[in-house]
């Protein structure tokens, strides 16, 4: 059968890939297009095979809310090089990782793949997450997923390589739930509470504490061990961090303003490059 540039045309047209691949693909199934498709979609999985051992320092993440589910998810869709990352491409299978992320009951990489992807069922997001490896021509790859639910606040750098997720007790002022979120970014705090902290590192810190204050007075070690330990946790517990926009009153003090019992139940922070 004779393949003509209009049939050519036509499967890059539906496929994304270069010319020479679409004809190739075209003579080997006779004509046969959706024989064709096939053909490219097996060698697109060779291609996510041949390169997934190569390194993904770069990427975007992609926020997306679903009033209907009342969750909201951030997803960490990885690449090789930062020109892929802007790409449309890359764009909108981050897009469907987050809409089905938001669906799916403590999301991983591996759930996300594994489900239809929406408007192109029954196709799997990891069906389309080959198609573009083999159309870029690059490992690509979801890491860390994040979701949160009820009352969030959300934030996404300008880059795109810095988001976070803050699930808040009750309802929060969209100004003020945009500061904390953005406090979250940029004083990377371990936990939102105390409680929350390891008590093996709480017992390290208290021993290194009360070296640092061996030979004084016993009725005030206690008191310097204590003042030391309110100190550290102002470094790494949300609540009790100063405000990154008023370091006279912590995060918690910020958000009692709004409400006596509003606080942080919870926060999720993804950074491109930080594990």
């Amino acid at each position: 059968m004779e393949i003509t540039s209009g049939m050519v045309k036509a499967l890059r047209d539906k496929t994304g890939l270069p010319m020479m691949e679409c004809k190739k693909a075209l003579e080997e199934a006779h004509g046969d297009e959706k024989q064709a498709v096939e053909l490219l979609r097996k060698k697109g999985h060779a291609q996510l095979s041949k390169r997934a051992g190569r390194e993904t320092g770069h990427g975007r993440l992609i926020y997306y809310r679903s009033p209907a589910e009342g969750r909201a998810a951030l997803v960490e869709l990885l690449c090789e090089t930062e020109p892929v990352a802007g790409t449309d491409d890359f764009t909108k299978l981050g897009q469907i990782a987050a809409q089905v992320a938001v669906q799916v009951d403590a999301p991983t990489a591996e759930t996300i793949m594994s489900q239809p992807a929406p408007g192109a069922a029954p196709r799997t997001v990891g069906d389309l997450l080959h198609d573009v490896v083999n159309r870029i021509r690059e490992n690509i790859k979801i890491g860390r997923v994040g979701t949160a639910a009820g009352h969030v606040g959300h934030y996404v750098h300008h880059d795109a390589r810095k988001g976070v997720l803050v699930e808040f007790s009750g309802p929060c002022p969209a100004e003020a739930a945009a500061d904390v979120c953005m406090h979250v970014a940029a004083m990377r705090p371990a936990c939102a509470r105390r409680e929350e902290v390891d008590p093996a590192l709480v017992e390290q810190e208290r021993r290194i504490a009360a070296e640092q204050v061996q030979g004084k007075p016993a009725n005030i070690v206690d008191k310097i061990v204590t003042g030391k330990l309110n100190r550290w946790y102002s470094e790494i517990v949300l609540l009790e961090q100063p405000f990154v926009k008023d370091d006279k009153q912590s995060v918690g003090d910020y958000l009692r303003h709004f409400g006596p019992d509003l606080t942080v139940k919870r926060f999720v922070r993804i950074e491109i490059g930080e594990a």
